[in-house]
């Protein structure tokens, strides 16, 4: 009798699985990149070189070693290799634009070379903390901003506790009213690593923290503030900006920069402000 009943439940949990492989969603692998060379792929990332900033963000975005490298991810608990954004202090800068800068950071993206209309974005990073520390995994359309849209899959600003989701287009931009912060669980914090993504359709973007759902919104919460603006290609932009309007909304911090304290200044100046990441991953459903 037991080993009859052993028998029904074996046959029953292969029909579920079966049935379970027949309904999940197949996914097609667009864009991987798991930083496994020796030097960033300039086939699949665009190296951004900044004249003038937005958001009053104090640093310039320069391809230089000194903000932009990858490692052997090993010692840092990655897979396999890993890429380092740091910001650094040097004063006096001057960029292409006669503009002086006192920190120089790295902005990446992948525009006209990786782009996705719909599907998951998903990166797996970690970053320092300190006050004004600004480092985004973010996606963007082409053309003039807010109507090309924007989806903010990961932003901190320097807090261990939190990072937060938000989504700009016309009518809702800057100070968004799409927008959640979401805090860790205690024992865990920003410095750790986590897979941060969106599932992004024609009708949603639900965004996650390890798998878990943090938001969601969808087209009909969006249309009440105006257009929605995801019908279109985006790119992926991985950036560390220092100081700047989000910073300075949360720390108050208005010297010895603008939303950067002298505490974090310090901290950059040790070489301890850098933000690391894994891999970046994008699918679609088949």
């Amino acid at each position: 009798m037991k080993i009859a009943c052993l028998t029904v439940i074996a046959a029953l949990s292969a029909i579920t699985l079966v049935k379970a492989q027949q309904t999940a969603p197949k996914t097609d692998t667009v864009f991987f990149e798991d930083f496994n060379e020796k030097a960033l792929d300039r086939s699949k990332w665009n190296v951004e070189i900044s004249g003038t900033v937005n958001n009053n963000e104090q640093q310039a975005y320069v391809d230089s070693a000194a903000t932009l490298s990858l490692i052997d991810g090993a010692s840092e608990g990655a897979t396999h290799g890993a890429l380092v954004i740091k910001g650094v202090y040097r004063p006096g800068y001057t960029s292409t634009k006669g503009k002086k800068y006192d920190f120089i950071s790295a902005r990446i993206n992948t525009e006209n070379k990786m782009e996705f209309t719909y599907g998951s974005a998903s990166c797996r990073m970690k970053m320092s903390t300190g006050a004004g520390l600004w480092p985004a995994f973010w996606a963007l359309g082409n053309g003039r901003w807010p109507d090309c849209g924007e989806i903010d899959v990961m932003e901190t600003v320097g807090d261990p506790t939190w990072t937060s989701n938000a989504i700009h287009g016309p009518g809702y931009f800057g100070n968004t009213p799409i927008v959640s912060r979401n805090y860790f669980t205690p024992g865990t914090d920003v410095t750790q690593w986590h897979v941060y993504s969106v599932d992004w359709t024609a009708d949603s973007m639900v965004f996650k923290l390890d798998g878990k759902v943090t938001y969601t919104a969808t087209r009909a919460m969006i249309e009440k503030y105006g257009r929605w603006a995801f019908d279109n290609n985006k790119f992926i932009i991985l950036n560390f900006a220092l100081g700047g309007g989000y910073p300075q909304g949360i720390n108050k911090a208005t010297t010895p920069y603008y939303g950067i304290p002298q505490s974090t200044v310090d901290q950059i100046k040790a070489g301890k402000a850098q933000v690391v990441v894994d891999w970046v991953l994008v699918t679609k459903s088949k």
